[in-house]
């Protein structure tokens, strides 16, 4: 029997919320078979009836939403508004995207064959369930990447266990009572609680694993994948690069960066984390920068507040050991710079860097927390090429007034998206698919490969004619011999004497 407990505090506060038993291995590999007997279920249903269970789980969590909103605001520190406008606006984006759109992106589909040859077979290329899919969630946004990364993976016929972080337990489990309620099976969707044992545990137990989180654990977790040769998607951290061409509108770019780099205390895989500002609008664009983060307000979720606290200590020294290594050497802090003295909690004042440079962590390193360096170039050539030089590539921000120049622009960025103008967005569109390159992972989520992820593929070729044998088939003779060549050349070959001695060929074999 494992006695090892999880304590969930509240990072704001710093207050005890609960205490929760961990998953021993084996009360993760039967959670796994749970969810495998209900998988066989599952799979038969409808997709009308899966859409049918959504609709009534996002039915709940709008009725459960001061619940909701107590749960996230405790485990996260975060402001109750952001709760409600990123972790629910999602999540019922989500459900009525994959309610509506499953059964299109995994309707078997008829292929047509190019070469003449093989025209007369009828090809069907289909989609099938992989069975029970792990999922192992980073403590950012604690609901979003736990229930909305399973809403894909159940609307494909799978049963899904979650292993969320130890810091952010609290709304995965709410989320799955709520499916409960909803009506899904009972043991469809599962939490197991626990550390990093407990993810391992479920690698070597699931079909397939979809971890979100950072660069060395998911290194960790398809090299165990590995071992079993289960698939995994992997979307890791991210260094994302801001662009403002001389010719943009500074209002917007202004309140984009702050916003997409301040927003859940910067603690976002797809933040704004490094700025370029060509040089003719930089210090224009830098003064704005300021006064709108000096407007911040800073504190706990019952005030009225536009930021909240980190999640976690080791965050807050991460980030401080960030900053202070910049300033060492030489970069300033126009606003910001240090811990917030005046609250209890893991609060880092939202901060502005200039005179930085890529010699420095800040601007080469994840920082996940409420910073915005910002670094002056000469053109955009100049700009493109630093923000290319990262080992991330997940997503990237740029601003210019010239939309055919951005678009062009945006073909060159290195990132898995691109906005133009705007920022943060391309994740709250869950039509369009997400991953990333480099450092920053494989795999998507969102759009049609979102969902075909959690399925085997699987072609079936059907003989139309009914013919007693097959060309090729045994017997081989010399006939047949000729006749291929005569064939190929006269159906590939793109000289027309190649062509005219191929037909005269197969006219006297």
């Amino acid at each position: 029997m494992n006695s090892q407990t999880i304590q969930v505090r509240n990072p704001a506060t710093l207050e005890k919320i609960t205490e929760l038993a961990v998953a021993s291995r084996g009360e993760v590999a039967g959670a796994v078979e749970r969810g495998r007997q209900a998988q066989t279920l599952w799979q038969q249903s409808h997709f009308s009836e899966r859409a049918r269970l959504l609709y009534r789980l996002r039915d709940l969590l709008l009725d459960e939403g001061d619940k909701l909103g107590d749960i996230l605001t405790a485990e996260t520190g975060r402001p109750r508004a952001e709760v409600y406008g990123n972790e629910l606006f999602y999540l019922c984006s989500a459900i009525g995207t994959w309610a509506k759109k499953a059964e299109e992106y995994l309707r078997p589909t008829r292929l047509k064959p190019h070469f003449p040859l093989v025209k007369a077979k009828k090809v069907i290329s289909s989609y099938s369930p992989r069975g029970v899919i792990g999922i192992i969630s980073p403590w950012n946004f604690p609901l979003t990447m736990t229930l909305g990364e399973a809403l894909p993976a159940l609307m494909a016929g799978n049963a899904v266990i979650i292993k969320p972080s130890e810091l952010t337990p609290l709304s995965a489990i709410f989320g799955a009572e709520l499916a409960v309620k909803a009506g899904f099976p009972e043991h469809l969707l599962q939490v197991v609680v626990g550390y990093g044992d407990t993810g391992a545990a479920l690698v070597d137990h699931a079909d397939m694993i979809a971890f979100t989180g950072s660069v060395e654990t998911g290194k960790r977790v398809m090299k165990q994948a590995a071992e079993r040769l289960i698939p995994v998607s992997l979307e890791l951290g991210g260094k994302d690069p801001m662009i403002v061409l001389k010719d943009a509108d500074l209002d917007r770019a202004a309140g984009a960066c702050v916003w997409g780099a301040l927003m859940n205390s910067g603690q976002i895989c797809t933040s704004i984390e490094r700025v370029y500002v060509e040089a003719p609008v930089y210090q224009k664009f830098v003064d704005q920068v300021v006064e709108k983060v000096r407007a911040i307000r800073q504190g706990q979720s019952d005030a009225e507040v536009d930021l909240g606290s980190l999640t976690s200590e080791a965050q807050l020294k991460s980030i401080a050991a960030q900053v202070d290594e910049a300033v060492a050497h030489g970069a300033k802090a126009l606003t910001g710079g240090k811990r917030n003295p005046t609250l209890p909690g893991f609060y880092y004042q939202p901060t502005v860097l200039v005179d930085v440079d890529h010699s420095m962590a800040i601007m080469t390193e994840e920082t996940f927390g409420p910073v915005i360096p910002i670094m002056k170039v000469k053109d955009a050539e100049e700009a493109l090429q630093m923000a290319n030089d990262s080992r991330y590539g997940l997503s990237s921000s740029l601003f210019a007034r010239d939309k055919a120049l951005a678009e062009q622009f945006a073909e060159r960025l290195q990132s898995g998206a691109v906005c133009i103008n705007d920022s943060l967005v391309n994740f709250i569109i869950p039509d369009a698919p997400m991953g990333g390159r480099k450092d920053s992972g494989f795999g998507y989520r969102h759009g049609a490969e979102g969902i075909r992820k959690f399925c085997h593929q699987k072609t079936i070729v059907i003989d139309r004619f009914g013919l007693k044998e097959e060309f090729p088939w045994y017997p081989a003779t010399k006939k047949k011999e000729h006749q291929v060549r005569h064939l190929l050349n006269l159906l590939c070959h793109s000289g027309w004497r190649h062509k005219l001695r191929a037909l005269k060929g197969l006219m006297t074999s």
